[in-house]
């Protein structure tokens, strides 16, 4: 049986659908996954041994260039001649539905009242239903599961192997220390009202005293890393570094702490802990585990309605995510 998955985005949202593949891969050894993802995210998914094809688009493009609409469908239609037995829409989005009834006749997707963009669901041959606002993780573990006649359960999800791979890089070791835990600091986010002040992530760097390491991904967050790298001695910046780099320096790390965001939650897929600090996006996007904690502002979320204008992350003290950050570290 050939299968293919579409997710393109985001980062995060990928990382918890690829939890389903190891189950799936378990139940079936035989079925050929393949996954349609936009090429910014594709290194993501390398080096999986559960996914056989990547197959990347490049539809963000197509807001610059209305002409590489063309382009794209021509690509995704090339990726239809591998004659899929299903194809399963695990975005929920028109784009993705669109992309998915370019690639087969059998589709797979949320229902209309699974989802934001409702009209998707009308592409879809098979529905599935699971609330809006139910946990992302089991969201994403239904859709993809229950069309192949699966059932992965939260005690599954928590059980799961590591199933973040990476190629091994050694121009980062020599920002790990052997004596002192080593720390990741994700600092970063699509929006600032989802981002920890870097005032309070100074606080715990310099209450923990361990080696702090900065990850960025651009210009404005590569200033904020500079900036506590120039009032720490624990805390270094990290380089530019491709995705790659980044999965392999979160496995070699003791602890993550950042925002809700992408590569915050690659350590919940490399089975590392970690600190997921909340504030305008609801806690339930994650499993929390012995090892991987939350915490959350005092605002009111609806899933419905996210407000980009609550800040209530700033008001989170520090010093309750340095009580629970030495609990991760002395377990």
């Amino acid at each position: 049986m050939k299968i293919a998955i579409v997710k393109l985005s985001a980062m995060g949202d990928i990382i918890h659908a690829m939890v389903a593949l190891q189950y799936i891969k378990e139940a079936q050894p035989n079925i050929q996954i393949d996954w349609i993802v936009e090429q910014g995210f594709k290194q993501v998914l390398e080096h999986n041994p559960h996914i056989d094809n990547i197959l990347s688009v490049n539809l963000k493009a197509i807001k610059k260039d209305k002409s590489a609409l063309f382009k794209e469908i021509k690509r995704v239609k090339s990726y239809a001649k591998n004659n899929y037995d299903l194809v399963i829409d695990a975005q929920g989005l028109l784009k993705s539905a669109i992309t998915a009834k370019l690639l087969g006749k059998d589709i797979a997707g949320f229902s209309k009242n699974s989802i934001r963009e409702g009209v998707a669901s009308y592409l879809y041959g098979r529905k599935i239903q699971i609330a809006y606002d139910a946990n992302t993780i089991d969201r994403n573990a239904k859709v993809m599961s229950e069309p192949l006649n699966l059932n992965i359960n939260s005690q599954m999800i928590l059980d799961k192997k590591a199933f973040l791979f990476y190629e091994e890089e050694n121009m980062l070791d020599e920002y790990l220390s052997k004596e002192k835990k080593n720390i990741i600091f994700v600092i970063g986010s699509t929006w600032e009202s989802r981002n920890y002040p870097k005032e309070k992530f100074l606080e715990v760097a310099n209450h923990l005293k361990e080696n702090m390491l900065v990850a960025w991904g651009n210009d404005e967050e590569r200033e904020k890393a500079l900036w506590l790298e120039a009032n720490s001695s624990y805390i270094r910046a990290l380089p530019k570094i491709n995705l790659n780099a980044l999965k392999a320096i979160i496995s070699k790390s003791d602890l993550l702490i950042g925002n809700d965001t992408g590569p915050t939650h690659m350590a919940w897929g490399l089975n590392v802990p970690s600190i997921t600090i909340f504030g305008p996006t609801p806690v339930n996007r994650v499993y929390q585990t012995p090892i991987n904690k939350t915490i959350k502002s005092k605002s009111e979320v609806n899933h419905y309605k996210l407000d980009k204008n609550d800040f209530s992350i700033t008001k989170i003290p520090s010093h309750k995510i340095i009580l629970m950050a030495r609990e991760l570290l002395n377990a």
